[in-house]
Parts: C-alpha cells; sequence; structure tokens
C-alpha cells in the first residue's frame, strides 16, 4: 500500500505542530521545515481543520495549532481522511466492480485480511508515538521566524 503525497504532508504537518506547541505555527513554518510547497500545505491544514485535528487562527498574528493533544490524534483516523482511495484492487469497489472472478477468488478476501490488519496497527498508535525523539525531530525541522507583515 502506497500513501499519498497528501497523507505524508498531512503527518508531517502534525508532526510539526506537536513538535512546536508552545507557540501558533504558520503553514509557511512548515512548508520552510520540510521543503513542501506551501500551496499544497493550504489544502492539507483546511482538511485538517474541517477534521477538528488543526484550529486555525486568522489575522496579523495567527497561526494554526494542535486541537487536541498529541496522544489523542490517533494515526489510522488520519490516514482514513486524507486517503482518497483506499481501493486495493477493483474488486474493493463494488459499485465499478467488473471482475468475473469475484464470487470464488480468495484474493479480495486476502487483500481485504490485510488491509485490515494495516489499519489495526495505525490505529494503534497516535500522534505522541511520532513524537518520542522530540530533540532530534527539533533538530531535523527547526522554527524559521518568519516576520509579521503589517495589513
Amino acid at each position: 500500500m502506497h500513501l499519498t503525497d497528501y497523507t505524508d504532508y498531512s503527518l508531517r504537518a502534525l508532526m510539526y505542530l506537536g513538535l512546536h506547541r508552545e507557540r501558533l505555527v504558520t503553514i509557511q513554518d512548515i512548508a520552510d521545515a520540510h521543503g513542501i510547497s506551501k500551496n499544497h500545505l493550504m489544502k492539507v491544514i483546511h482538511q485538517l481543520g474541517q477534521a477538528g485535528l488543526v484550529e486555525t487562527q486568522r489575522g496579523r498574528n495567527g497561526g494554526l495549532r494542535l486541537m487536541n493533544e498529541p496522544q489523542d490524534i490517533n494515526l489510522g483516523h488520519v490516514v482514513r481522511i486524507t486517503e482518497s482511495d483506499l481501493t486495493m484492487v477493483e474488486c474493493f469497489d463494488l459499485d465499478n466492480n467488473t471482475c468475473k472472478c469475484l464470487p470464488a477468488c480468495g484474493l479480495h478476501d486476502i487483500l481485504q485480511g490485510a488491509t485490515d490488519a494495516y489499519f489495526k496497527v495505525l490505529d494503534s498508535f497516535t500522534l505522541a508515538h511520532l513524537l518520542q525523539n522530540d530533540s532530534r525531530l527539533r533538530m531535523l525541522t527547526p522554527i524559521q521566524i518568519h516576520p509579521r507583515t503589517e495589513r
């Protein structure tokens, strides 16, 4: 199974926010720390906000912060809301399936079991698990102080 860049960026954004809970963070901060396009991150942050994971504060001194404690943000949940298509093979999509083997094929059940096991592992971890090595992560994703502009 391959996660999309969108999910990867979502997880990295949440990690950055979890590391820098002492202050509001900007999308530009996260973009600079990870070398990610600010435009891509804007879409990611918007969805994370809609999902109740990230709080956004508008205005000149605005920014982002986690809405929940890192131990309350489940990785399986994040992957489920950020991945647009978890269909491993055609027969997982019963509305569009044209595979004639489905009624007799064991592959569907095997792949469904593998997908279930994948999410069972993800469901057993939280954002806090990703932040356990926080001092090293902070060195690898340093804070970039951006001057706030007057509007």
